[in-house]
């Protein structure tokens, strides 16, 4: 998925994000929502209020000013817009927030352990995780404390809740979105195999690149 060019293609691109989420089992119906906006623009595009992800149009999109006034689209954008406005203030070059309810990554998370990266791709794409504690959906909580962990980190659980992915495209934050879940599955497969410690090799880690593609 290359970078988009056009607002357009940004939303075609959440659309197709959006249908694979749900197809992968990553949300369910009106769960999640997703934005993105160009590189250089302020407003960016958020899913609306009690959309279904594998069923998005360009309809169901609302156009927003980094200060939450619907510009364009649907009337009413998701309740968690203040989760994507508030990561574009801190990250200006995040382009992309993929906002998903990805079952391993909240159940690792709830269980009290921390998502471990053991594989290259693990590694490479999501290279840390932050987390915030649980806050009501919607809430200048949540918003608050996830653009605070932005500041550190690409990919973010939200206790009890969900996970943010970002990325300077609508492509890149899905990769992330999925190598998180991965991650997490791989962690709470080692559980139960009684491991606590496997792990990405720290020394490899270092010399990692960390702006592939």
């Amino acid at each position: 998925m290359r970078p988009a060019a056009t607002r357009a293609e940004a939303v075609d691109q959440l659309v197709e994000v959006g249908r694979l989420a749900v197809e992968r089992g990553l949300v369910l119906a009106s769960g999640g929502n997703l934005s993105a906006r160009l590189p250089g623009e302020s407003e960016f595009v958020v899913t609306a209020a009690g959309t279904w992800l594998d069923r998005l149009t360009p309809a169901d999109f609302s156009v927003l000013t980094p200060d939450g006034e619907v510009t364009a689209g649907a009337a009413r954008p998701s309740s968690e817009w203040k989760l994507h406005q508030r990561t574009y203030r801190a990250r200006p070059d995040v382009n992309a927030v993929v906002h998903l309810h990805p079952q391993h990554a909240v159940l690792v998370d709830a269980l009290g352990h921390r998502i471990r990266l053991i594989t290259l791709d693990h590694a490479c794409y999501v290279r840390s995780v932050g987390t915030v504690p649980y806050h009501p959906n919607g809430s200048d909580e949540l918003a608050d404390g996830a653009a605070e962990q932005a500041r550190q980190h690409d990919c973010i659980v939200l206790s009890h809740h969900g996970c943010s992915a970002l990325g300077p495209d609508v492509g890149m934050a899905f990769r992330r979105a999925l190598n998180l879940e991965e991650a997490a599955t791989a962690t709470y497969r080692a559980l139960l195999l009684g491991d606590t410690s496997c792990t990405f090799p720290p020394e490899g880690l270092a010399g990692l690149r960390h702006d592939l593609p």
